[in-house]
């Protein structure tokens, strides 16, 4: 399907959604956490996080660990939970994006780095597998000032916004570590405070979404990317549908509450 009829298509289910009643608070809780322990796993794997899927559950839901796994391996899994749910609380309060706020979201994510947490890297640094080389420390602050401008008067789709700034944001590079996993979450900022899904790049796909940060690096086009990005929301969207579909079939005389779209919501 082209972008364009994805988008279409993405804005049609969301406004579908909105006119659903809105969830009660377990329900959000229990569809919060959920996408949690799977947007969890698959974040830190795509980084090279040993867990599986269970382990991820086990270490961020139980708090329990595997003693044949790296313990760094579970302290990022609790960090991400934690970076996860602050996104959250900060797209219900409407807060705008700043660098302060993309600072806060990586010390959650190096919670137990304390030398590197929150703190724009003072190095140059470069990225295994590409030729494309990183900017200077010495341009990071107005680099991250100057994407956060652009993003605030960009008019496109909120998809494509979102889905550019994470392509820039991944070649600014603004870390010493964990890049990947606050440029996730603050794409997923972006898309929760407009009433979209969050989205959940799976790990089977690391391929394809590294792909498609390095076709922009080759030919300044988003679009592989962006289009990625829309898949998952569509997917998204459409599973939600279907679960309000059915929900209203069982209950159609009840009132029980169910999910809603609305701007500066969660899930």
């Amino acid at each position: 399907m082209h972008l364009h009829d994805v988008l279409n298509e993405i804005d049609i289910l969301k406004i579908k959604i909105a006119e659903y009643p809105k969830q009660t608070q377990g329900e959000l809780e229990k569809d919060l956490e959920h996408f949690m322990v799977n947007y969890t796993y698959n974040s830190n794997a795509i980084e090279g996080s040993t867990l599986t899927l269970a382990e991820t559950r086990i270490a961020v839901i139980e708090g329990l660990t595997v003693d044949s796994k790296p313990v760094q391996d579970y302290l990022d899994a609790i960090n991400h939970r934690e970076a996860f749910y602050y996104i959250v609380a900060l797209a219900e309060s409407c807060a705008d994006l700043t660098a302060r706020e993309i600072k806060a979201i990586h010390s959650l994510v190096l919670a137990n780095h304390p030398d590197d947490k929150g703190i724009y890297r003072k190095q140059q640094v470069f990225i295994s597998g590409t030729e494309y080389k990183p900017p200077s420390p010495l341009q990071i602050p107005s680099l991250i000032d100057d994407l956060l401008n652009n993003y605030n008067v960009d008019s496109r789709h909120m998809i494509e916004k979102a889905a550019e700034f994470h392509i820039l944001f991944e070649r600014v590079h603004p870390f010493i570590d964990g890049n990947g996993r606050t440029g996730r979450l603050v794409m997923n900022l972006q898309l929760l405070k407009e009433g979209f899904q969050p989205v959940d790049i799976k790990f089977k796909d690391r391929a394809k979404y590294i792909q498609a940060l390095q076709t922009y690096d080759e030919s300044n086009d988003p679009s592989a990317f962006t289009h990625l990005v829309a898949d998952y929301q569509l997917e998204s969207l459409q599973n939600v549908v279907a679960i309000l579909e059915e929900k209203q079939q069982v209950s159609q005389h009840s009132h029980t509450s169910v999910s809603s779209a609305s701007a500066c919501s969660s899930i």
